[in-house]
């Protein structure tokens, strides 16, 4: 018997594809699914057959407000300090659209942040998982992707870092969390720590990238990628004409993270490629010789094709170049973007990352000769981007779920 799976999905594209990705697997094996997400990826969600209900929250809007720049734009100490600044605004209304996005819900999958799937699933009585994009289990072999500096202090100093961020995000977002509990799912509140976690983790990475520290638990399962890829891409005659011109371009675009001086940074790389020779594909600015913006153009297929991949270093955006297997260079904003930068250069498929906030033409050019040069370069892509297109994430989280 069916059952109906809802997807809590709050944030960008790169956390909205992924969990499409999930809900298609489990659809297939039998499931009804229903993702809540902004209300610019309904026709995304849709376009896959999966049920859609909106959350109010826009992450681009979030993003482009005076709050979410200072948010991008501050040090990372202050990251999770800050997300309150950016969340209070609109956290009452995007809870109200969770509970009424789940209701009849009889499994729940929602990312750690505010334990929405353990608040919904003592309120519905039915079982849930948590999502996780980046390593969020408490391991003495690395540090919190949000404070590695703590990799210095030791196994034991590594291990709190995790303990560290998760109640001060719970602190956070205590209080509005515990009144909607109280006011709307008839619930206690849930304490200084929040809910006890024991239920199940999908982390939804490869082992190729972040190995799986011996100390997680079992209910820890590390899937692979949740990879969704577009059945009959179609992007333009003038980007189909411009790859076929010439070898292949470096693509450089920053998602949904948006420079202060948008202007500025994509003249710093028009002047970078151009002192290499390089072409280049561009996922904003203006068009100009060798270098072609694409606009919005699947990762999946427009990668694959190019000699090198410029990015901000999205946990979406790093998986799709690394399974293309061609070098990537990180140019992190903020929150896990330096950690999946690091992890690129400690994989040998790019150098180590560049922050977007020190770019100029001389560092810039360096780095990409460097990155096309380097056979070293190559190799790790080609190797880690061979493993990645060899695994199935979706399968595998689909039978962890039953």
């Amino acid at each position: 018997m069916s059952r109906l799976v809802v997807i809590v999905a709050p944030g960008s594209r790169g956390d909205v594809q992924p969990c499409v990705a999930l809900g298609r697997g489990l659809a297939a094996a039998g499931d009804r699914v229903r993702v809540l997400a902004a209300p610019g990826f309904r026709s995304l969600v849709e376009s896959h057959g999966l049920g859609f209900a909106p959350l109010s929250a826009d992450p681009a809007t979030i993003l482009g407000s005076a709050a979410g720049q200072a948010w991008t734009a501050g040090p990372r100490r202050r990251f999770l300090s800050g997300l309150r600044a950016v969340l209070r605004p609109v956290l009452d209304r995007l809870l109200a659209d969770v509970h009424a996005g789940a209701a009849g819900a009889e499994f729940v999958l929602a990312p750690s942040l505010g334990f929405l799937g353990a608040h919904l699933g003592a309120h519905l009585g039915v079982p849930h998982a948590e999502l996780h994009y980046q390593p969020s289990v408490p391991t003495r072999a690395f540090a919190h992707p949000l404070l590695p500096g703590a990799a210095r202090l030791g196994p034991w100093g590594r291990h709190l870092s995790f303990t560290a961020v998760d109640t001060l995000a719970w602190q956070v977002l205590r209080p509005e969390i515990d009144r909607w509990r109280a006011e709307t799912l008839g619930l206690p509140k849930a304490g200084p720590r929040g809910p006890q976690r024991r239920s199940p983790v999908l982390c939804g990475f490869s082992d190729a990238v972040v190995p799986r520290p011996p100390d997680w638990p079992a209910r820890v399962h590390v899937t692979g990628y949740w990879f969704l890829d577009t059945a009959n891409p179609r992007p333009d005659s003038r980007l189909r004409d411009f790859l076929a011109a010439g070898p292949p371009p470096v693509y450089v675009g920053f998602g949904s993270m948006q420079p202060d001086n948008a202007e500025r940074t994509f003249d710093v790389v028009r002047k970078a490629l151009r002192r290499t020779g390089l072409r280049g594909v561009l996922g904003a600015g203006v068009d100009d010789d060798d270098l072609l913006v694409a606009g919005d153009v699947p990762h999946e297929w427009l990668f694959p094709r190019t000699a090198a991949v410029v990015h901000h270093g999205g946990a979406g955006t790093t998986a799709a170049g690394l399974r293309a297997g061609v070098p990537t260079l990180v140019c992190p904003v903020f929150s896990d973007q330096p950690y999946w930068g690091d992890r690129v250069a400690r994989l040998s498929a790019g150098p180590e990352p560049l922050p977007l906030a020190h770019l100029d033409v001389d560092v810039l050019t360096a780095r990409l000769r460097e990155l096309t040069e380097n056979p070293l370069f190559r190799r790790g892509a080609q190797y880690v981007g061979a493993r990645l297109r060899a695994e199935d994430g979706v399968a595998h989280a689909c039978s962890v779920l039953g």
